[in-house]
């Protein structure tokens, strides 16, 4: 049958057809991709067509085909091959010539494209993305003509990413990071067909399957552990963090300005970000926290300490925000290890937050409104594992129902024996229902207790 196939060792295509009972194979210099394949197998339909009514001319087509002279003998001896030295079609030719390579080099384009969209961007946002361009994109594609960048090597060059060394002692980049980065590598290529109107590599390219990673909230007990334990100039920042569920960036930019002690609520408006003021993560991250009681006098308190000294509320002693890095090493986790309690990200203490509100029994649309989620669905898909347990609801509310009701009973109407008159009597005091007597049952022992014996009916003899 014949086909457009691809040579292994390069990666080229070539033609793979019959003709006069011979199998002949035509080489090209094209890259395995869609459009290639495209304009071959036009080319291939022609030859095919041309086979069939007779008028095909080997030489036309592959002038310079070293099958020539074996065709030619067949010719000889009645294979009825004809070579000519007819000028190449153009068409065909060009159908069959190495494609030329279409738009500017990856790296010329990436930069170009970067420039026109990091207006739309933040700048933790645009600094995250150079540090992916220039450590993992620019070196591998920089030099190469976008083009002509073929799906065989974005799929090698995935596969190159998992054998990078990673943090630590990792061996490879974990599939997150994998994704992002191909992710970035997508929106790049998909921009250049779209500019330069050739069919994109990343086509049909999945993101390799992450493993779902759990929240891990600390209960109430541990929180009250934590604020008894920790360094008394920490004690506020905690306090703040388990009962509001803001952000580690969120916190750490809180400026004074945006505390309202009056209306007691936070003004989320900025963050902190890779050592700079920030806006929010979303539209939906701008909110107003209200404060309970413990926050409200958590920050009180801070306000005597950093009020006056930083436009931020939780700062270093020379003014400065919150350093999450000097944070996490220097206080939380050796509090974590001092009290025996598991190792985990400073961000748990927002999950925290948010499975307490839920155990207390405050409203979904409430809780995500202070998480700064726009609906309630990431609320339930994220906690509702939690909830059960905090809450309590898990079935035990309907045993206690069950168990209440079925053991004093309902009241039921029954009436008095030769009246009228009715009463309500527990349903444990009420007769139950007398057993029928059992019909078509002649001269078998029924179950204690069950029916009543009956007596089998008189044969004719015996009635007098």
């Amino acid at each position: 049958m014949p086909n457009i196939r691809v040579h292994k060792p390069n990666g080229a295509l070539f033609f793979d057809f019959r003709y006069n009972d011979e199998r002949c194979r035509e080489y090209t210099l094209l890259p395995d991709t869609p459009v290639n394949r495209k304009k071959l197998q036009k080319v291939l339909d022609k030859i095919e067509s041309e086979i069939a009514d007779g008028s095909f001319v080997y030489a036309s087509y592959f002038p310079n085909s070293k099958a020539l002279k074996r065709l030619a003998k067949a010719s000889n001896t009645g294979g009825g091959l004809t070579v000519t030295a007819q000028a190449v079609d153009a068409t065909v030719q060009a159908a069959a010539a190495p494609v030329v390579q279409v738009g500017p080099k990856f790296g010329d384009f990436a930069t170009q494209w970067f420039d026109e969209r990091s207006i739309e961007w933040r700048r933790s946002h645009i600094k995250s993305l150079l540090s992916t361009l220039n450590g993992h994109l620019m070196p591998h594609f920089g030099g190469k003509v976008v083009g002509s960048i073929t799906k065989s090597e974005v799929l090698e060059f995935r596969a190159q990413l998992a054998k990078v060394k990673g943090r630590g002692t990792k061996e490879g980049l974990s599939p997150k990071r994998i994704n992002e980065i191909m992710g970035l590598l997508r929106q790049i290529l998909n921009e250049a067909a779209d500019r330069f109107e050739f069919t994109s590599p990343m086509l049909n390219i999945k993101k390799l399957r992450q493993r779902k990673t759990d929240v891990e909230p600390f209960s109430f007990g541990d929180v009250q552990r934590i604020l008894a334990t920790t360094r008394v100039d920490y004690k506020n920042y905690f306090t703040t963090r388990f009962l509001t569920g803001m952000r580690t960036g969120e916190v750490h930019g809180l400026k004074w300005k945006y505390v309202d002690f009056d209306l007691r609520i936070i003004r989320v408006r900025e963050t902190f970000v890779l050592g700079e003021d920030e806006y929010t993560k979303t539209d939906g991250s701008q909110r107003d926290i209200q404060m309970s009681q413990p926050v409200f006098e958590a920050l009180k308190s801070q306000w005597e300490a950093t009020g006056k000294v930083s436009e931020y509320v939780f700062c270093n002693m020379v003014g400065e925000p919150v350093d999450n890095k000097n944070f996490s090493d220097r206080v939380w986790y050796p509090l974590l290890r001092h009290l025996g309690l598991k190792a985990r990200r400073p961000y748990q203490m927002r999950h925290t937050a948010a499975t307490l509100w839920l155990a207390s029994g405050e409203a979904p649309e409430w809780i995500a409104r202070q998480l700064g989620h726009t609906s309630t669905e990431m609320l339930f898909r994220v906690y509702s594992r939690y909830v059960p347990n905090l809450t309590r609801q898990d079935g035990s509310a309907m045993e206690r129902l069950l168990a209440s009701q079925m053991s004093q009973g309902a009241l039921i109407q029954q009436k008095q024996p030769g009246s009228d008159l009715a009463i309500f009597v527990p349903a444990q005091e009420v007769a139950p229902m007398a057993q029928p007597k059992a019909r078509g049952v002649h001269g078998r022992a029924s179950p204690p207790g069950v029916y009543q014996t009956v007596q089998p009916h008189p044969s004719p003899g015996q009635l007098t």
